[in-house]
């Protein structure tokens, strides 16, 4: 109907707050932590309308969190999730002594690339970043294990179609090569499941390290190997598009 109020599933609404996960949310609803109205509600898919209905945890009133927005160096060998079933490091490691609040991957890196990696409590600013159409574009430096010939950067910016889903870059260009191996300076528009070692390696490239040194106009810098920092209210802004 237009005009109508959204409704959102309790477990959704106390994380669009930015106080927690969507999975943890579920999990302190289903413990019975969670009021509605008063009332104790354990389905985490129960509607609810922002501001028609008041929302305890613990029977203290949930206030939104404060608005938090970080950039962290990954380093390699770490997981981009917030718990791991095989109980590898991940990268809120990098966090542990920082005494923070709620905060999650705005994308992700795999474990073995390393870079520029978004973290934040405000869902409606990453999903503006992870969209395909509004996103930024992503700029990684990939070192591979040879030279590529003009040809074959070419057919990379094209791209390929890998099980029916297609892999391109938006640009790539030899950065520097060495006798036995090369850096590639490639930039993605959009960001499917490992696309950059899925399409070199389409071409029989070994891809020897992959680091994300930009997210539009963010620059990784020179922001050390596991160390983070709070973006700044421009960089907020022009990650956003504002």
């Amino acid at each position: 109907m237009p005009g109508a109020t959204p409704r959102h599933g309790l477990a959704r609404a106390l994380s669009k707050r930015g106080v927690c996960s969507r999975t943890q949310a579920a999990e302190w609803i289903r413990a019975g932590r969670v009021r509605v109205d008063g009332r104790i509600v354990r389905d985490p898919e129960f509607p609810t309308i922002a501001g028609r209905h008041r929302i305890t945890v613990d029977e203290q009133p949930l206030d939104a969190a404060a608005p938090l927005y970080l950039v962290l160096n990954k380093p390699r060998g770490l997981v981009t999730t917030a718990r791991d079933e095989h109980d590898r490091d991940t990268v809120y490691t990098c966090f542990e002594s920082a005494g923070l609040p709620w905060i999650a991957p705005v994308g992700r890196l795999d474990k073995a690339s390393e870079g520029l990696l978004l973290f934040s409590n405000d869902p409606a600013w990453a999903a503006r970043i992870t969209d395909p159409a509004t996103g930024p574009d992503k700029r990684y430096h990939v070192q591979v294990d040879r030279r590529p010939d003009d040809d074959t950067l070419d057919a990379l910016a094209d791209g390929i179609l890998a099980d029916g889903e297609p892999l391109h870059a938006k640009s790539i260009a030899l950065l520097r090569a060495g006798d036995r191996t090369a850096w590639l300076d490639i930039v993605l528009d959009e960001g499917r499941n490992r696309q950059i070692r899925r399409l070199l390696a389409a071409f029989d490239f070994d891809v020897l390290r992959l680091v994300r040194v930009a997210i539009g106009p963010l620059e990784l810098g020179d922001l050390a190997k596991g160390a983070w920092r709070p973006l700044t209210e421009t960089e907020v802004a022009a990650l956003r598009g504002d």
